[in-house]
Protein backbone atom coordinates (compact mmCIF):
# COMPACT_ATOMS: atom_id res chain seq x y z
CA UNK A 1 0.00 0.00 0.00
CA UNK A 2 2.99 2.62 0.98
CA UNK A 3 4.95 1.70 -2.19
CA UNK A 4 1.47 2.32 -4.52
CA UNK A 5 0.87 5.38 -2.30
CA UNK A 6 4.75 6.75 -3.10
CA UNK A 7 4.56 6.00 -6.23
CA UNK A 8 1.04 7.68 -7.22
CA UNK A 9 2.68 10.94 -4.83
CA UNK A 10 5.79 10.82 -7.09
CA UNK A 11 3.99 10.73 -10.53
CA UNK A 12 1.95 13.41 -8.75
CA UNK A 13 5.07 15.45 -7.64
CA UNK A 14 6.73 15.42 -10.70
CA UNK A 15 4.11 16.39 -12.77
CA UNK A 16 3.18 19.20 -10.47
CA UNK A 17 6.52 20.56 -10.89
CA UNK A 18 6.49 21.01 -14.52
CA UNK A 19 3.09 22.98 -14.14
CA UNK A 20 4.77 25.07 -11.90
CA UNK A 21 7.39 25.60 -14.22
CA UNK A 22 5.45 26.54 -17.06
CA UNK A 23 3.40 28.81 -15.30
CA UNK A 24 6.28 30.57 -13.48
CA UNK A 25 7.29 31.21 -17.45
CA UNK A 26 4.06 33.02 -17.93
CA UNK A 27 4.14 34.51 -14.43
CA UNK A 28 7.58 35.99 -15.45
CA UNK A 29 6.15 37.51 -18.57
CA UNK A 30 3.23 39.11 -16.88
CA UNK A 31 5.72 40.58 -14.45
CA UNK A 32 8.27 41.82 -17.05
CA UNK A 33 6.40 43.75 -19.60
CA UNK A 34 2.70 44.32 -17.36
CA UNK A 35 3.93 45.08 -14.48
CA UNK A 36 7.73 46.67 -14.74
CA UNK A 37 6.74 47.57 -18.33
CA UNK A 38 8.97 47.54 -21.77
CA UNK A 39 8.48 46.74 -25.08
CA UNK A 40 7.34 42.88 -25.87
CA UNK A 41 8.98 41.71 -28.84
CA UNK A 42 8.27 37.94 -28.52
CA UNK A 43 6.20 36.74 -30.50
CA UNK A 44 4.82 34.16 -27.46
CA UNK A 45 2.32 31.84 -29.70
CA UNK A 46 5.03 31.35 -32.22
CA UNK A 47 4.68 27.18 -32.67
CA UNK A 48 8.89 27.28 -32.07
CA UNK A 49 9.00 28.76 -28.83
CA UNK A 50 5.89 27.33 -26.93
CA UNK A 51 7.84 23.83 -27.98
CA UNK A 52 10.85 24.95 -26.62
CA UNK A 53 9.27 26.26 -23.21
CA UNK A 54 6.74 23.04 -23.24
CA UNK A 55 10.42 21.15 -24.22
CA UNK A 56 12.59 23.41 -21.10
CA UNK A 57 9.41 21.99 -18.86
CA UNK A 58 9.79 18.31 -19.26
CA UNK A 59 13.86 18.48 -19.50
CA UNK A 60 13.69 20.09 -15.89
CA UNK A 61 11.75 17.46 -14.37
CA UNK A 62 13.68 14.91 -16.02
CA UNK A 63 16.93 16.14 -14.67
CA UNK A 64 15.35 16.29 -11.19
CA UNK A 65 14.29 12.84 -11.25
CA UNK A 66 17.45 12.05 -12.39
CA UNK A 67 18.87 13.55 -9.23
CA UNK A 68 16.87 11.77 -7.11
CA UNK A 69 14.14 14.22 -6.35
CA UNK A 70 11.35 11.91 -6.47
CA UNK A 71 12.84 8.75 -5.36
CA UNK A 72 12.93 8.01 -1.20
CA UNK A 73 12.47 11.09 0.45
CA UNK A 74 11.64 10.83 4.03
CA UNK A 75 15.11 11.56 5.48
CA UNK A 76 16.28 13.40 3.19
CA UNK A 77 17.84 17.16 4.16
CA UNK A 78 15.65 20.03 3.07
CA UNK A 79 18.47 22.26 2.50
CA UNK A 80 20.14 20.01 -0.11
CA UNK A 81 16.90 19.79 -1.89
CA UNK A 82 16.71 23.53 -2.06
CA UNK A 83 20.15 24.27 -3.19
CA UNK A 84 19.65 21.55 -6.11
CA UNK A 85 16.68 23.00 -7.31
CA UNK A 86 18.29 26.52 -7.10
CA UNK A 87 21.46 25.29 -8.59
CA UNK A 88 19.60 23.09 -11.39
CA UNK A 89 16.74 25.90 -12.56
CA UNK A 90 19.78 28.00 -12.51
CA UNK A 91 21.81 26.15 -15.19
CA UNK A 92 18.37 25.66 -17.19
CA UNK A 93 17.98 29.54 -17.78
CA UNK A 94 21.60 29.92 -18.93
CA UNK A 95 20.52 26.72 -20.90
CA UNK A 96 17.62 28.31 -22.44
CA UNK A 97 19.28 31.64 -22.89
CA UNK A 98 21.92 29.60 -25.05
CA UNK A 99 18.89 27.78 -27.16
CA UNK A 100 17.32 31.07 -27.79
CA UNK A 101 20.69 32.32 -29.55
CA UNK A 102 20.92 28.85 -30.86
CA UNK A 103 17.37 29.10 -32.98
CA UNK A 104 18.17 32.68 -33.69
CA UNK A 105 15.37 34.12 -30.96
CA UNK A 106 17.76 37.39 -30.17
CA UNK A 107 15.23 39.70 -29.06
CA UNK A 108 14.19 38.30 -25.42
CA UNK A 109 14.38 40.32 -22.01
CA UNK A 110 17.33 38.93 -19.54
CA UNK A 111 15.32 40.13 -16.83
CA UNK A 112 12.48 38.26 -17.47
CA UNK A 113 14.44 35.20 -17.64
CA UNK A 114 16.30 35.81 -13.97
CA UNK A 115 12.77 36.48 -12.98
CA UNK A 116 11.91 33.19 -14.17
CA UNK A 117 14.17 31.61 -12.76
CA UNK A 118 13.55 32.79 -8.97
CA UNK A 119 10.01 32.10 -9.61
CA UNK A 120 10.55 28.19 -10.64
CA UNK A 121 12.86 27.81 -8.08
CA UNK A 122 10.83 29.74 -5.24
CA UNK A 123 7.32 27.86 -6.47
CA UNK A 124 9.05 24.36 -6.64
CA UNK A 125 10.73 24.94 -3.64
CA UNK A 126 7.46 26.13 -1.63
CA UNK A 127 5.34 23.16 -2.86
CA UNK A 128 7.93 20.80 -1.87
CA UNK A 129 7.51 22.65 1.61
CA UNK A 130 3.66 22.73 1.62
CA UNK A 131 4.03 18.45 0.58
CA UNK A 132 6.69 17.93 3.17
CA UNK A 133 4.64 19.69 6.02
CA UNK A 134 1.12 18.36 5.18
CA UNK A 135 2.61 14.94 5.23
CA UNK A 136 4.74 15.12 8.42
CA UNK A 137 1.35 16.26 10.26
CA UNK A 138 -0.07 13.28 7.93
CA UNK A 139 2.01 10.95 9.18
CA UNK A 140 2.74 12.29 12.92
CA UNK A 141 -1.56 10.95 13.28
CA UNK A 142 -0.96 7.40 12.25
CA UNK A 143 -1.22 7.58 8.83
CA UNK A 144 0.98 6.58 5.79
CA UNK A 145 3.51 4.71 7.49
CA UNK A 146 6.48 2.52 6.39
CA UNK A 147 6.54 -0.23 8.58
CA UNK A 148 10.04 -1.51 9.04
CA UNK A 149 11.03 -4.74 10.55
CA UNK A 150 14.72 -4.07 12.83
CA UNK A 151 17.28 -7.10 13.07
CA UNK A 152 19.48 -7.32 16.42
CA UNK A 153 18.43 -6.28 19.28
CA UNK A 154 21.67 -4.44 20.79
CA UNK A 155 22.49 -0.83 21.42
CA UNK A 156 22.27 0.42 17.34
CA UNK A 157 18.97 -1.26 17.31
CA UNK A 158 17.64 0.56 20.62
CA UNK A 159 19.48 3.92 19.42
CA UNK A 160 17.57 3.93 16.32
CA UNK A 161 13.86 2.94 17.98
CA UNK A 162 14.52 5.80 20.00
CA UNK A 163 15.30 7.94 17.05
CA UNK A 164 12.55 7.02 15.46
CA UNK A 165 10.20 7.60 18.07
CA UNK A 166 11.28 11.17 18.74
CA UNK A 167 10.71 11.95 14.52
CA UNK A 168 7.04 10.49 14.09
CA UNK A 169 6.42 12.93 11.35
CA UNK A 170 9.19 10.46 9.60
CA UNK A 171 6.00 8.03 9.38
CA UNK A 172 7.98 4.78 10.60
CA UNK A 173 6.40 2.07 12.40
CA UNK A 174 8.30 -0.40 14.05
CA UNK A 175 6.53 -3.89 13.61
CA UNK A 176 9.01 -6.12 15.65
CA UNK A 177 12.56 -7.07 15.82
CA UNK A 178 14.77 -9.81 15.34
CA UNK A 179 17.06 -11.00 17.51
CA UNK A 180 18.46 -12.96 21.34
CA UNK A 181 18.22 -10.62 23.14
CA UNK A 182 15.07 -9.67 24.85
CA UNK A 183 14.47 -5.73 24.48
CA UNK A 184 10.86 -4.16 25.49
CA UNK A 185 11.87 -0.92 23.89
CA UNK A 186 11.95 -2.40 20.22
CA UNK A 187 8.67 -4.11 20.80
CA UNK A 188 7.32 -7.40 19.60
CA UNK A 189 10.23 -9.90 19.27
CA UNK A 190 9.47 -11.84 15.79
CA UNK A 191 11.65 -14.69 16.31
CA UNK A 192 15.56 -15.06 15.77
CA UNK A 193 18.20 -14.70 13.39
CA UNK A 194 17.87 -18.12 12.04
CA UNK A 195 14.39 -17.58 11.05
CA UNK A 196 14.54 -14.57 9.30
CA UNK A 197 13.34 -15.52 5.66
CA UNK A 198 9.89 -16.87 7.35
CA UNK A 199 9.41 -13.79 9.40
CA UNK A 200 9.84 -11.28 6.58
CA UNK A 201 7.92 -13.57 4.51
CA UNK A 202 4.66 -13.83 6.97
CA UNK A 203 4.72 -9.97 7.78
CA UNK A 204 5.31 -8.41 4.24
CA UNK A 205 7.40 -5.32 6.09
CA UNK A 206 8.07 -1.87 3.65
CA UNK A 207 11.76 -2.10 4.70
CA UNK A 208 14.11 -3.95 6.72
CA UNK A 209 17.25 -2.24 9.29
CA UNK A 210 19.77 -4.35 10.11
CA UNK A 211 21.56 -3.34 13.25
CA UNK A 212 23.61 -6.46 14.18
CA UNK A 213 26.03 -6.41 16.87
CA UNK A 214 29.90 -7.06 15.99
CA UNK A 215 29.71 -10.61 16.62
CA UNK A 216 26.69 -11.07 14.85
CA UNK A 217 27.74 -10.25 11.54
CA UNK A 218 28.33 -14.00 10.48
CA UNK A 219 24.26 -14.00 9.74
CA UNK A 220 24.78 -11.08 7.09
CA UNK A 221 24.70 -13.12 3.52
CA UNK A 222 21.40 -14.83 4.96
CA UNK A 223 19.65 -11.85 5.45
CA UNK A 224 20.97 -9.69 2.73
CA UNK A 225 19.76 -13.33 0.52
CA UNK A 226 16.14 -13.16 2.43
CA UNK A 227 15.35 -9.15 1.85
CA UNK A 228 16.49 -10.13 -1.96
CA UNK A 229 13.70 -13.02 -1.71
CA UNK A 230 11.51 -11.50 -0.87
CA UNK A 231 12.08 -8.20 -2.13
CA UNK A 232 12.13 -5.64 0.69
CA UNK A 233 14.28 -2.46 0.80
CA UNK A 234 17.02 -3.18 3.36
CA UNK A 235 18.96 -0.50 4.98
CA UNK A 236 22.03 -1.05 7.02
CA UNK A 237 23.41 1.14 10.70
CA UNK A 238 26.98 -0.37 10.48
CA UNK A 239 27.86 -1.44 14.06
CA UNK A 240 30.72 1.56 13.55
CA UNK A 241 27.88 3.99 13.34
CA UNK A 242 29.31 6.37 16.10
CA UNK A 243 31.86 7.31 14.64
CA UNK A 244 31.73 7.85 11.40
CA UNK A 245 30.42 11.23 9.83
CA UNK A 246 26.86 11.99 8.57
CA UNK A 247 27.81 11.99 4.57
CA UNK A 248 30.96 9.66 4.40
CA UNK A 249 32.26 9.08 1.07
CA UNK A 250 33.42 5.12 0.00
CA UNK A 251 35.80 4.18 -2.20
CA UNK A 252 36.31 0.78 -3.65
CA UNK A 253 40.25 -0.88 -3.93
CA UNK A 254 39.00 -4.40 -5.81
CA UNK A 255 36.51 -5.73 -3.04
CA UNK A 256 37.85 -3.41 -0.49
CA UNK A 257 35.39 -0.62 0.75
CA UNK A 258 37.24 2.59 1.58
CA UNK A 259 34.99 4.68 4.35
CA UNK A 260 36.94 8.35 4.74
CA UNK A 261 36.59 9.40 7.96
CA UNK A 262 36.92 12.65 7.72
CA UNK A 263 35.63 13.83 4.56
CA UNK A 264 34.01 17.19 4.71
CA UNK A 265 32.08 19.33 2.25
CA UNK A 266 34.82 21.60 1.75
CA UNK A 267 36.59 18.87 -0.14
CA UNK A 268 34.07 19.90 -3.26
CA UNK A 269 36.23 22.11 -5.09
CA UNK A 270 32.77 23.91 -6.28
CA UNK A 271 31.77 24.15 -2.58
CA UNK A 272 34.91 25.26 -1.49
CA UNK A 273 34.94 28.41 -4.25
CA UNK A 274 31.52 29.59 -3.30
CA UNK A 275 32.73 29.47 0.29
CA UNK A 276 35.31 31.81 -0.57
CA UNK A 277 33.07 33.97 -2.78
CA UNK A 278 30.94 34.69 0.61
CA UNK A 279 34.19 35.37 2.18
CA UNK A 280 35.09 38.16 -0.20
CA UNK A 281 31.56 39.77 -0.84
CA UNK A 282 30.75 39.76 3.30
CA UNK A 283 34.19 40.93 4.22
CA UNK A 284 34.39 43.75 2.02
CA UNK A 285 31.08 44.65 3.11
CA UNK A 286 31.66 44.43 6.51
CA UNK A 287 34.89 46.47 6.41
CA UNK A 288 32.45 49.46 5.07
CA UNK A 289 29.87 49.14 7.39
CA UNK A 290 32.15 48.77 10.24
CA UNK A 291 34.88 51.57 9.37
CA UNK A 292 33.70 54.20 11.35
CA UNK A 293 33.36 51.73 14.60
CA UNK A 294 37.24 50.55 13.34
CA UNK A 295 38.54 54.46 13.55
CA UNK A 296 36.91 54.71 16.53
CA UNK A 297 38.56 52.14 18.56
CA UNK A 298 41.98 52.83 16.91
CA UNK A 299 41.90 56.19 18.42
CA UNK A 300 40.55 54.78 21.77
CA UNK A 301 43.59 52.47 21.73
CA UNK A 302 45.71 54.27 21.23
CA UNK A 303 44.80 56.79 24.01
CA UNK A 304 44.39 53.96 26.41
CA UNK A 305 48.42 52.88 26.70
CA UNK A 306 51.33 53.29 24.94
CA UNK A 307 51.98 51.40 22.24
CA UNK A 308 50.78 50.00 18.20
CA UNK A 309 47.23 50.32 17.86
CA UNK A 310 47.08 46.76 16.05
CA UNK A 311 48.73 43.62 17.81
CA UNK A 312 49.79 41.23 15.29
CA UNK A 313 50.47 37.01 16.39
CA UNK A 314 51.40 34.14 14.58
CA UNK A 315 48.22 31.60 13.61
CA UNK A 316 48.97 28.26 11.61
CA UNK A 317 46.38 28.77 8.41
CA UNK A 318 44.76 25.61 5.99
CA UNK A 319 47.11 23.33 4.95
CA UNK A 320 49.99 24.33 8.14
CA UNK A 321 50.45 28.15 6.47
CA UNK A 322 51.42 30.74 9.17
CA UNK A 323 49.85 34.24 8.75
CA UNK A 324 50.02 36.95 10.82
CA UNK A 325 46.39 37.30 12.71
CA UNK A 326 45.30 40.71 13.11
CA UNK A 327 43.79 42.60 16.34
CA UNK A 328 43.00 46.15 17.49
CA UNK A 329 45.83 45.71 21.11
CA UNK A 330 43.60 44.96 24.16
CA UNK A 331 46.87 44.91 26.73
CA UNK A 332 49.42 46.59 27.73
CA UNK A 333 52.82 46.18 25.45
CA UNK A 334 55.07 43.82 28.16
CA UNK A 335 56.71 41.32 25.84
CA UNK A 336 54.46 38.42 27.36
CA UNK A 337 52.03 39.07 24.05
CA UNK A 338 53.05 35.26 22.65
CA UNK A 339 52.57 33.63 25.29
CA UNK A 340 49.40 31.91 24.72
CA UNK A 341 46.11 32.51 25.72
CA UNK A 342 44.65 34.88 27.51
CA UNK A 343 42.42 34.61 30.77
CA UNK A 344 39.43 36.65 31.55
CA UNK A 345 41.45 38.18 34.54
CA UNK A 346 44.38 38.35 32.71
CA UNK A 347 46.14 41.52 34.04
CA UNK A 348 47.46 42.61 31.53
CA UNK A 349 44.70 44.13 29.75
CA UNK A 350 43.83 47.83 30.16
CA UNK A 351 39.83 48.88 30.48
CA UNK A 352 39.42 50.05 27.39
CA UNK A 353 41.40 46.56 25.75
CA UNK A 354 38.67 45.19 28.34
CA UNK A 355 35.84 46.62 27.02
CA UNK A 356 36.15 45.96 23.05
CA UNK A 357 37.48 42.42 24.24
CA UNK A 358 33.93 42.12 25.63
CA UNK A 359 31.96 42.98 22.46
CA UNK A 360 34.44 40.94 20.18
CA UNK A 361 35.10 44.75 18.74
CA UNK A 362 39.26 43.66 19.05
CA UNK A 363 38.47 40.71 16.56
CA UNK A 364 37.13 43.48 13.23
CA UNK A 365 40.72 43.91 12.13
CA UNK A 366 40.53 40.16 10.93
CA UNK A 367 37.75 41.19 8.13
CA UNK A 368 41.42 42.35 6.43
CA UNK A 369 42.70 38.88 7.04
CA UNK A 370 39.68 36.98 5.84
CA UNK A 371 39.54 39.66 2.90
CA UNK A 372 43.45 38.22 1.79
CA UNK A 373 42.40 34.56 2.57
CA UNK A 374 44.00 34.16 5.28
CA UNK A 375 41.14 33.21 7.31
CA UNK A 376 37.37 32.36 6.95
CA UNK A 377 34.36 34.42 8.55
CA UNK A 378 33.02 31.12 9.48
CA UNK A 379 34.83 27.67 10.76
CA UNK A 380 37.00 26.00 13.37
CA UNK A 381 38.83 27.80 16.21
CA UNK A 382 42.86 27.58 15.26
CA UNK A 383 43.87 24.82 17.46
CA UNK A 384 41.89 22.78 14.71
CA UNK A 385 43.30 24.03 11.16
CA UNK A 386 42.66 27.39 11.06
CA UNK A 387 41.53 30.47 12.83
CA UNK A 388 38.46 32.01 11.85
CA UNK A 389 36.63 35.06 13.25
CA UNK A 390 33.54 33.11 13.85
CA UNK A 391 32.09 29.48 14.22
CA UNK A 392 29.72 26.53 15.82
CA UNK A 393 31.71 26.49 18.95
CA UNK A 394 31.73 30.06 19.58
CA UNK A 395 28.27 30.90 19.05
CA UNK A 396 28.01 27.82 21.38
CA UNK A 397 29.46 29.85 23.97
CA UNK A 398 32.92 28.29 23.82
CA UNK A 399 35.48 31.03 23.52
CA UNK A 400 38.75 32.29 24.68
CA UNK A 401 39.74 30.61 28.05
CA UNK A 402 37.76 27.35 27.59
CA UNK A 403 37.92 23.68 26.79
CA UNK A 404 40.01 23.03 24.26
CA UNK A 405 38.89 19.68 23.91
CA UNK A 406 35.09 20.62 23.90
CA UNK A 407 35.38 23.67 21.00
CA UNK A 408 37.62 20.54 19.09
CA UNK A 409 34.08 18.76 19.53
CA UNK A 410 31.60 21.11 18.18
CA UNK A 411 34.23 22.36 15.21
CA UNK A 412 35.00 18.86 14.21
CA UNK A 413 30.88 18.60 13.86
CA UNK A 414 30.65 21.72 11.55
CA UNK A 415 33.98 20.62 9.53
CA UNK A 416 31.62 17.42 8.91
CA UNK A 417 28.45 18.90 8.47
CA UNK A 418 29.16 22.67 6.87
CA UNK A 419 26.81 24.03 4.41
CA UNK A 420 26.06 27.47 3.15
CA UNK A 421 22.66 27.48 5.57
CA UNK A 422 24.47 26.54 8.39
CA UNK A 423 27.16 29.08 8.18
CA UNK A 424 24.40 31.04 7.39
CA UNK A 425 22.59 29.99 10.46
CA UNK A 426 26.45 30.75 12.87
CA UNK A 427 26.16 34.46 11.23
CA UNK A 428 22.96 34.99 12.12
CA UNK A 429 23.50 33.88 16.32
CA UNK A 430 26.77 35.95 15.98
CA UNK A 431 24.96 39.16 14.71
CA UNK A 432 22.13 38.20 17.48
CA UNK A 433 24.53 38.12 20.42
CA UNK A 434 27.75 35.79 19.58
CA UNK A 435 29.75 38.53 19.34
CA UNK A 436 29.52 39.60 23.46
CA UNK A 437 31.11 37.25 25.53
CA UNK A 438 31.40 36.38 29.57
CA UNK A 439 34.45 38.45 29.71
CA UNK A 440 34.20 40.98 32.70
CA UNK A 441 34.87 44.58 31.85
CA UNK A 442 37.49 46.20 34.07
CA UNK A 443 36.87 49.37 36.16
CA UNK A 444 40.18 50.22 37.56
Amino acid sequence: MVKRNQSMLNALNLISDGVLTLLSYVCALWLRFEVLGGRQTLQLTSPRLVALIFGYCILIVLVYYALGLYGYGRLRRRREEGLCILLVNGLGTLGLMATFYVVRIVDFSRLMLVLFWLISSAAVILKRMLLRGALSYYRSHGYNLKHVIVIGSGHLARQYARDLRSNPQLGFSIMGYIGCERQDDLGKCLGDYTQVEAILEKNGPDEVIVALDPQDIAVMPDILAAADKEGVRLSLIPFFNDYIPRNPTITALGRTKLIDMRVTPLDDLGWAMVKRAMDIVISLCLIVLFSPVMLAVAVGVKLSSPGPVLFSQERIGRNKKPFKMLKFRSMRVTGTEDTGWSTNSDPRKTRFGSFIRKFSLDELPQFFNVLRGDMSIVGPRPEVPYHVITGWAQVNGLRGDTSIEERVQYDLWYIENWSIGLDLKIMLRTALGGMVNKEVVKTQ
